[in-house]
């Protein structure tokens, strides 16, 4: 839940308050395609960073505090019929290749935080416990900054299965969304959602509702050479794409009618 680990690695970035980080998120290690989805399967819902100042780094193991720094979460897309057209912070991470600015608070003070990049997938938080969380964490040094100190959230307690931005129906249409954790610090950064890739992440191309389907071979019905991977969209409301698993895995209804995957 803090880090997807519980050991860290000696290496550590090197960055100063008030300068960006472009973070990369991706569906598998050394896999930075951008013909490939970052986040792939119609896993629509918000991303979020959290900073945390640690001791050390490369030893940390996220128990301490935790203050959001950059969030992309959710804008109505008025030609949508369901809140699966809506656009969402993920799927501003498939646009632009994976990356996100975030902007490191310039009055943070100097020393070791890890910083959090998180994706809340919804396609199936319909019911409790059906929200999927993707997290990894980065090893910084912050150099200069001042001498706030945010309030902090832990991990886990940060969330709660009920609450309305876990706890949601995408499939249906939605006015609102809540974005689950505290508000971004002042210091921080935040993206609407279906806005134009930033500087880093350019390799976009398109903003809004278009969705890429995962799947390789020849899409349709299910024939020809195509296989769908373990955990990927098999089949559901208004897909079209290949409903052949990969050897191992089998096509089942996950949100039925509306999304299935290899399972």
């Amino acid at each position: 839940m803090r880090c997807n680990g519980r050991s860290g690695v000696s290496g550590k970035c090197s960055v100063v308050a008030g300068q960006t980080v472009t973070v990369e998120m991706h569906q598998q290690n050394g896999d930075r395609s951008c013909g490939t989805e970052a986040i792939g399967g119609a896993h629509w819902g918000p991303v979020n960073v959290y900073m945390s100042k640690v001791a050390d780094a490369s030893t940390a193991d996220g128990s301490t505090g935790w203050f959001k720094v950059h969030a992309d979460s959710w804008a109505k897309n008025p030609a949508g019929n369901s809140a699966d057209d809506d656009w969402w912070g993920t799927r501003d991470l498939n646009n632009c290749c994976g990356r996100m600015n975030v902007k490191i608070p310039s009055d943070i003070a100097a020393g070791d935080y890890l910083l959090r990049a998180e994706v809340i997938a919804l396609h199936v938080a319909g019911s409790t416990g059906g929200a999927q969380l993707y997290m990894s964490c980065y090893q910084l040094v912050v150099s200069g900054g001042g001498s706030a100190s945010p309030a902090t959230v832990n991990f886990p307690g940060a969330y709660k299965a009920t609450d309305p931005g876990i706890l949601i129906n995408i499939h249906a249409a939605i006015s609102s969304y809540v974005n689950p954790g505290p508000a971004v610090y002042a210091g921080g950064s935040s993206k609407v959602a279906g806005s134009k890739c930033s500087a880093g992440g350019e390799a976009a191309t398109t903003t809004g509702p278009a969705v890429t389907q995962t799947a390789t071979g020849t899409p349709g019905g299910g024939g020809g050479s195509c296989s769908v991977a373990k955990f990927q969209q098999c089949g559901g409301q208004d897909y079209t794409g290949c409903t052949v698993c990969a050897s191992g895995s089998t096509c089942s209804p996950v949100s039925p009618p509306y999304y299935s995957q290899c399972v």
